[in-house]
């Protein structure tokens, strides 16, 4: 059970009155907190409910002060305790009004097992926070926390005689505060100075505090399990991220600091020298406005108008968050004080946002990436873990349900398949299910980052719902960042990145180069207008300038008579392309040189290539190579480098050899045609470095993907690609297959790959509609082949009879047992999709598919075979739940309103009677045994 004292019950400290809580801190009030681990329902800070009486409290969390900062960290460490099981009791006991909070408080530090104190710089000037550690440091199981300030400034002589830059400030004799004793206070400082406990927090490390204070927290009292599990959370912590950090990240502090205020709510620096909120003809405007509203109004609403527009004439308007339960925008303070007619004239100029979530928008290779990466490892320290989820629309919704495992929660589909109502559940409320518990871990007090990254549509591409239905509560501790092409997403304000000024994107390109002569400099800012300032092309032009000994005025050169091949870029994401001919002609360049350093293999080209077939995840190196080696792409060449060639000579004799795969991979890297993941042997193409791949090879190359996976594709480690390799093999919807493949290596792949690929993803991720979709295109393949086959043997026996020729055969007869194969696994797909329609509930669908698969073993195997009578028995078991489920249905809708809701479980034994009394009877509501 949660509770906490009225947040009305805070002014009524003993020596002072604060004053009420800011608008912006509105949502993050301190509140005293006395709660069970037992609860689902977890109070936020300021939630209100009255206290319980404390029957026994394992951690008692004391601190004091309203700081966003510090309540978030509050929140936080509470939160963490009561998921392990700890019974935590969290109070500010300033903000208690009554003597029954001060008491329930006192009672909640005797009986708590450990204590924790949060020491800040008014702790020693808060009367409650130092009996609070004196208590404590008593019963020797004090762990102070200090925030915002380290244990070496925690000594009575500094506070005193105000050394030091803190407490020069902040010191003096604090005891006179609150009309305390000096030996008695200078013994709790000295005390806390010298615990063997240090825990120093501050904005860069709340992360790490955390764990170690529930590290520290579970030895002491016994808890290994508690340890283990911090301990598993700090390792998963390690490939949080999918780059590493950017050394070259150039700019963006707008950008950041924007964020920053989106987010958190509450930038500590100074937002007017970043933010700009509106134009400055909107400032003129309402000026405007709000000096003419003055004249006709009262006297205060004038003052208060002639306020702010003199805050407004310096660019300085003050910015509030609005709160609302579904959105909180954030606007002038002063704009509730125009004419009704004034704000309606304004509407369409308002920025709104909604609190804790971000949209960033701006056509591809601006730096949409690069930025949300930028702000995670600057910002990851403030959340438990940052969840990174690629947005692209096939593989969205198996992305999002892959943090079920980072977040501890066990998906997989087995007891729970029945639900309380009428049995077992529909594949909809499975799938909504586990969404849900995705959600439900993201709406804890806990913060998390989840970064959706190049979202392709607001709308899944399996069913058409929308991406809503995925993300948590807005305004939670958990914050979403949402990186697009498209100009709007889920209809929030975005903030729309724009390409670097002339300054960075000088320092981009020309990188550690300090100085350069003029020559050179000027043909850089060529380069740069050539390109649009897109920081894709610029760090393309940084990498080959530092790779080669060329300068910018030669490869300013090699581009300029580089011949512009007209690629037909037809799809919407290739405007990129279609509209920057000097980019085209930039990757020409680039992979020029590749193919010349390369010879005879060029493998580093032909793995750029095969990556278009690929998932957009991190591709694994190996099997990158071996798609490259399969590969029979030919690679546009030109005279280009016969003219150019004595400026390359000297690194081309280096790299003129036969190159490894790991050699390859790393040219790739340094020319920034690649990016390194943080998976060991992995890396990632961006989609302009594909779509220029995909252009310049034709689609033979996709049958290498095939290849490659079948020699190592892994079903846990490579579900993504072994998806892309079915969206090629097969016609998903109105998207046709691109590759047509062998009959064996057809049957092989879906025996071996399509088939585990559509269980693990029904059972581990229920994902049913993309499981059963598999089977069903896979079985559509098969049905195929077949048809296929027997044409063939019809027309053999035709020609056979015509010609008489005992040699001419169908392609049955001549190989007999690729048919017996293919009929085999058509089966198992046809049972296999029977059992998921059993588990979900259609069991119409499901005996029909098992009837056939039954006929097809019978054939095979004949009757008495084992695996024909356990295919049998699943049909009976589907034909017995679709009997039964038709006579219950007619026996409930034929009784009128005599049985209202009738809930079915365990075994059916003797239902029938039973319901049947029970509509005699007239029972509203009648629950039986299945």
């Amino acid at each position: 059970m949660a509770s906490s004292c009225p947040s009305s019950a805070f002014d009524s400290a003993t020596h002072s009155s604060p004053s009420p809580p800011k608008p912006t801190l509105a949502t993050q009030t301190a509140v005293a907190i006395a709660s069970d681990s037992t609860s689902s329902n977890r109070s936020p800070l300021n939630s209100y409910s009255p206290f319980p009486r404390v029957k026994s409290c394992d951690v008692y969390l004391g601190f004091c002060g309203r700081r966003p900062p510090l309540l978030r960290f509050v929140k936080w460490l509470r939160a963490e305790l009561e998921m392990l099981g700890l019974r935590c009791f969290a109070v500010d006991r300033r903000r208690c009004r009554d003597a029954h909070a001060h008491s329930v408080a006192k009672v909640a530090m005797d009986a708590a097992a450990v204590g924790v104190v949060l020491v800040t710089r008014k702790s020693f000037s808060n009367p409650y926070g130092v009996e609070e550690m004196r208590w404590f440091l008593e019963r020797k199981n004090l762990v102070p926390v200090f925030f915002g300030l380290s244990q070496g400034d925690c000594t009575a002589r500094d506070v005193i005689e105000r050394k030091g830059e803190l407490w020069e400030r902040f010191g003096g004799q604090l005891w006179n505060a609150y009309g305390g004793i000096e030996e008695e206070w200078k013994q709790v400082v000295d005390g806390v100075s010298r615990s063997a406990v240090m825990l120093e927090v501050n904005p860069g490390n709340f992360r790490d505090r955390i764990f170690d204070a529930v590290l520290l927290l579970g030895s002491q009292l016994g808890r290994r399990s508690m340890v283990e599990k911090v301990q598993r959370w700090r390792e998963m912590a390690v490939e949080e991220l999918p780059f590493p950090r950017n050394i070259n990240f150039v700019g963006r502090k707008s950008e950041l600091a924007k964020l920053e205020m989106m987010l958190f709510g509450d930038f500590e620096g100074s937002p007017e020298e970043y933010i700009e909120i509106r134009a400055r003809d909107a400032h003129r405007r309402d000026t405007v406005m709000a000096r003419n509203s003055t004249s006709n109004s009262g006297t205060q609403k004038g003052r208060i108008a002639k306020k702010n527009v003199e805050i407004k004439a310096k660019g300085k308007e003050p910015v509030v968050w609005k709160e609302s339960e579904e959105e909180i925008e954030m606007q002038g303070t002063w704009s509730s004080e125009l004419p009704v007619r004034h704000r309606r004239m304004r509407n369409a100029m308002t920025t709104s946002y909604r609190r804790g979530v971000a949209c960033i928008c701006g056509e591809s290779g601006i730096g949409k990436t690069e930025l949300l990466l930028e702000f995670a490892y600057k910002f990851s320290q403030s959340y438990k873990r940052v969840l990174w989820v690629s947005g692209e629309s096939r593989y969205l919704r198996q992305n999002y349900l892959k943090l079920l495992p980072l977040l501890g929660v066990d998906v997989a589909i087995g007891t729970e398949m029945f639900s309380q109502r009428n049995g077992p559940r529909s594949f909809k409320e499975l799938e909504a299910d586990a969404i849900g518990k995705v959600r439900r871990e993201l709406m804890r007090d806990i913060p998390f980052l989840l970064v959706i990254d190049n979202l392709e549509s607001e709308k899944d591409w399996w069913d058409g719902s929308s991406i809503m239905e995925l993300l948590p509560r807005f305004g939670g501790e958990t914050h979403i960042i949402i990186s697009s092409r498209l100009p709007r997403v889920l209809n929030i304000m975005p903030l729309r990145l724009s390409y670097l000024s002339a300054a960075e994107a000088m320092i981009l390109m020309k990188g550690r180069v300090t100085e350069l002569p003029t020559e050179d400099a000027n043909a850089l800012r060529i380069i740069e207008e050539k390109l649009g300032r897109l920081p894709l092309g610029l760090a393309l032009v940084r990498a080959i300038l530092s790779e080669l000994p060329i300068g910018p005025l030669k490869l300013l050169d090699m581009i300029n008579q580089m011949p512009y091949r007209e690629l037909k870029f037809s799809r919407k994401k290739d405007l990129v392309m279609k509209q920057n001919p000097s980019l085209v002609q930039l990757l020409d360049v680039c992979f020029s040189i590749l193919d010349n350093a390369q010879k005879p293999s060029k493998l580093a080209t032909k793995m750029v290539g095969v990556s278009n077939w690929f998932a957009p995840s991190a591709i694994p190196i190996s099997m990158l190579a071996i798609a490259a080696s399969t590969s029979s792409a030919k690679h546009c060449r030109t005279r280009f480098f016969k003219r150019c060639f004595h400026y390359l000579s000297c690194t081309t004799r280096e790299l003129n050899v036969s190159i490894s795969e790991a050699e390859a991979s790393s040219t790739l890297v340094r020319f920034s045609v690649a990016r390194e993941s943080t998976r060991m042997g992995h890396i990632s193409f961006h989609s302009i470095i594909k779509i220029y791949a995909h252009e310049r090879d034709d689609n033979s190359s996709a049958f290498s993907i095939i290849k490659a996976i079948e020699k190592e594709g892994n079903l846990q480690e490579h579900a993504d690609h072994i998806w892309s390799a079915c969206f090629l093999l097969f016609k998903f919807g109105i998207d046709p297959g691109v590759i047509d493949f062998p009959e064996r290596d057809l049957l092989s792949f879906i025996r071996r790959f399509a088939l585990p690929l559509a269980s693990l993803t029904f059972t581990n991720l229920s994902l049913c509609n993309a499981a059963l979709e598999l089977l069903r295109v896979s079985t559509e393949a098969l049905e195929a082949l077949e048809d296929s086959f027997l044409s063939k043997a019809t027309s053999a026996q035709d020609k056979t009879k015509c010609s008489k020729n005992p040699r001419s055969r169908s392609s049955i007869e001549s190989d007999p047992l690729i048919y017996l194969d293919l009929a085999s696994l058509r089966a198992i797909l046809l049972e296999t999709r029977a059992k998921f329609m059993l588990q979900g509930g259609q069991y119409d669908i499901g005996e029909q598919l098992c009837r056939t698969a039954v006929s097809i073993k019978e054939v095979i195997y004949g009757c008495e075979h084992p695996q024909t009578q356990a295919t049998r028995e699943t049909m009976e078991r589907l034909y017995f739940k679709l009997s039964f489920k038709i006579r219950i249905s007619r026996i409930v809708y034929g009784c009128g309103n005599s049985v209202s809701t009738v809930v079915l479980q365990g075994n059916t034994d003797g239902i029938l009677d039973d319901l049947n009394r029970a509509v005699d009877d007239g029972v509203n509501t009648y629950k039986a045994s299945l």
